[in-house]
């Protein structure tokens, strides 16, 4: 479930710097808020649609549920927020919906492996490289039970109706986000944020049912195309 990253290369000049004068000198941090989330822009990693910082107020609200309705040309994807579970990730994924930054988009991945089964959505570029030009930290699941097939121990069982972050490795959550429509083996290392609502599992059933285009492959676009077109936070 990794996320592309586009990776900025200067020529001859060390990643990090930039030329003033001829010279090379640091360049200047990235803008970061100030609250526990640290939520920090991504200047190589530039917002797909313009979006400012998550709000990061001194205590993020940690406590109760908040319920969003996923609307697509598929049917609807109910989703349940758990703010005690991810309370960064539920803080930025309502800044989001709130800024229309999820409206008219596509989910661009279905898995259909035998031990991973997922949809992928949250890029309105529709590549799976974009972002909201801002990464945070990770609030990885604990207790998941291990995965019968893995023998290791180290993939444990993202249950069907997880919603998770999907992402390019350690704090570096962005906009994407998997939906898992049947039992999925893999590494804790995608924060888990809420859950998918009944209607929104049959919604994914539908779209796992018509498989991945091209036929034949495992993983790929959905060859029943999802879009998005509203995602609406009900918070109180």
């Amino acid at each position: 479930m990794l996320r592309l990253v586009r990776l900025a290369v200067v020529t001859g000049v060390a990643a990090g710097t930039v030329l003033v004068g001829g010279t090379a000198m640091a360049d200047t941090p990235p803008k970061t808020t100030h609250g526990p989330c640290k939520y920090t822009a991504t200047p190589d990693d530039p917002a797909v649609r313009p979006v400012p910082l998550p709000p990061d107020p001194r205590h993020t609200p940690d406590r109760g549920t908040v319920r969003v309705d996923v609307r697509t040309n598929q049917g609807r994807i109910p989703l349940t927020l758990d703010r005690a579970k991810a309370p960064c990730t539920v803080q930025s994924f309502i800044h989001l919906a709130e800024h229309g930054f999820y409206n008219k988009t596509i989910c661009h991945r279905l898995t259909t492996y035998p031990t991973l089964k997922v949809l992928q959505c949250g890029d309105p570029s529709g590549t799976g490289e974009g972002g909201p030009g801002y990464k945070y930290k990770d609030e990885l699941p604990v207790g998941l039970p291990p995965a019968p097939t893995d023998p290791t121990g180290e993939r444990k069982v993202y249950a069907r109706g997880v919603l998770a972050m999907a992402n390019a490795g350690p704090a570096t959550n962005g906009s994407q986000f998997f939906l898992v429509y049947s039992n999925s083996a893999l590494r804790p290392n995608y924060t888990i944020f809420g859950t998918v609502g009944d209607t929104g599992l049959s919604t994914l059933d539908k779209v796992a049912a018509g498989g991945v285009a091209p036929p034949d492959t495992t993983d790929g676009k959905p060859a029943l195309p999802v879009d998005i077109r509203r995602v609406t936070a009900f918070c109180w």
